[in-house]
């Protein structure tokens, strides 16, 4: 059994066919599935999925890149929901210095209030980081993080930072990038972090891994991250399959 612990079923680029992807998943052996929402709309379809499909869960949260259109009323509203028994997670939320649509003290400022809001509403905390690892860490830690603890979403970095995250109550989530040929740091991070804290993620519709580079993933695609982790570690995909679901459900607390 596998779990998609970060998907975007609520893209537009799933509208014409999402229940053939969600079949193509199953088919697959991927059991359950976690839709992540990030603003308006893509919460409001990550909410109808979650209602509509006994084993697909939302977590809602506002991405960073849009953080100069989030108002207290969405935060509000986001609070709301989740009191909602299919959310399991506020997110996705945290950095991303990449682009330049939100001013980084608009985005650091939004950052601490969904981590305050995951406190409040005792859910993890699902973080998006990109370019920004230093500012990253250091506002998790500023902010008690620990706490509820959450995933390092669609990890890029170090060991060393992958094992500082750890330590403040995080799991580390691997896609596609793992299974590309030159990801160094992915690939070392798959070798050297523990089973134990790891996690196995799409983000579908993108990041699809190696032979699909380039094309809409899905998430019937995770079971290539999970043989890539299995690769490298050099133990039995079924090992990694059977872990990271155990992890997942414990994290998401999402029964069996």
């Amino acid at each position: 059994m596998y779990i998609d612990t970060h998907v975007h079923l609520n893209a537009d680029q799933y509208e014409e066919d999402v229940k053939e992807v969600i079949q193509r998943a199953l088919d697959a052996g991927v059991e359950k599935m976690v839709v992540v929402g990030f603003d308006r709309v893509t919460i409001e379809k990550a909410m109808e999925l979650a209602e509509q499909y006994s084993f697909i869960y939302a977590v809602v949260g506002w991405h960073p890149v849009d953080a100069v259109d989030c108002t207290d009323e969405d935060l509000e509203w986001i609070e709301s929901l989740a009191a909602h028994p299919k959310v399991v997670g506020i997110g996705e939320t945290g950095l991303d210095y990449y682009w330049d649509k939100s001013p980084k003290d608009i985005q650091q400022e939004l950052f601490r209030k969904q981590i305050r809001l995951a406190q409040k509403v005792d859910l993890p905390i699902i973080i998006h980081n990109r370019d920004a690892t230093g500012d990253v860490v250091r506002i998790l830690k500023e902010e008690e993080a620990e706490i509820t603890g959450g995933i390092m979403h669609c990890y890029g970095g170090s060991v060393e930072t992958a094992n500082e995250c750890i330590d403040m109550n995080f799991l580390i989530s691997l896609g596609g990038p793992v299974t590309f040929k030159n990801a160094k740091m992915p690939k070392q991070v798959a070798m050297d972090i523990p089973l134990d804290h790891l996690l196995i993620e799409t983000d579908a519709p993108y990041l699809a891994p190696h032979p699909h580079r380039g094309k809409r993933n899905e998430p019937a695609l995770v079971t290539l991250v999970a043989e890539e982790i299995a690769r490298l570690k050099e133990i039995p995909v079924e090992e990694v399959a059977n872990r990271t679901t155990e992890n997942a459900l414990k994290i998401f607390r999402i029964p069996k």
